[in-house]
């Protein structure tokens, strides 16, 4: 029974000896798959402004995260006080326009991370019928259309908030307004009487923090880095979008 039982511990010891390859029949210098050409050689470490530029990009995807969660903190008791105030019959106007700009900058820093997450909206009827490689050449052009969209939003706001002007202007809001015909620094909100511009500055921040976002997703895409996984937002599924 000896040689019996030293046989089948052979047996059992063999597919965790031998890698997987070695197990089948099939001859030793099959093809790789195609995902073995685009995936980056793992001895290989980014480029230190790649990592500079990915380590920037989740520093601020974390403060996203508290920022999103603090606004969606901030709307609910907004929401709960108005309703006590207005069955209580001293209802606080300024509550509901509060609500209405929470709600706007939560959607700009929503959209944004979502933009790191590869979490925004994709029609995939085209790439589900292309090879790997094509895929991936449409991954790029997708994510590279996403850096362009973000940079011109970023330069039109530098244009529309012109603060190169106002500054020249010694900030004074209504001079510069009589000039330019920009009455950005001149309007405020309509029970708040808050300046609407510190408002608006939400339009360049997003501009700046998604092209950040992007230039990681698109040097992910390069595979110049591998791509990085976000365990704090458990809902993204790099694979189900661009």
């Amino acid at each position: 029974m000896e040689p019996v039982g030293l046989a089948f511990n052979l047996l059992v010891a063999i597919p965790q000896i031998y890698p997987p390859y070695l197990q089948t029949s099939e001859p030793h210098h099959r093809t790789p798959p195609m995902e073995a050409f685009d995936s980056p050689p793992p001895s290989s470490p980014p480029h230190p402004v790649v990592r500079l530029i990915l380590d920037a990009s989740g520093a601020l995807l974390g403060l996203e995260r508290w920022l999103i969660a603090g606004l969606m903190t901030l709307l609910t008791l907004l929401v709960l006080l108005n309703v006590v105030t207005r069955y209580s019959g001293m209802p606080l106007y300024w509550v509901d326009e509060a609500s209405v700009y929470a709600v706007v900058w939560l959607t700009f820093i929503g959209a944004s991370a979502m933009t790191r997450l590869r979490m925004d909206f994709a029609v995939t009827m085209l790439t589900d019928k292309l090879g790997p490689r094509s895929t991936r050449v449409a991954k790029v052009i997708a994510t590279s259309g996403v850096l362009a969209f973000a940079l011109a939003l970023l330069a039109m706001c530098w244009i529309w908030m012109d603060p190169i002007g106002i500054a020249r202007k010694g900030f004074d809001a209504r001079e510069y307004a009589a000039e330019s015909f920009n009455f950005l620094y001149t309007e405020h909100t309509q029970t708040l009487e808050w300046p609407m511009w510190v408002l608006q500055l939400i339009m360049p921040i997003f501009a700046l923090c998604m092209s950040l976002h992007a230039l990681a997703n698109l040097l992910e895409d390069l595979h110049l880095a591998p791509q990085r996984k976000h365990p704090a937002f458990d809902a993204a599924n790099p694979e189900a979008v661009n």
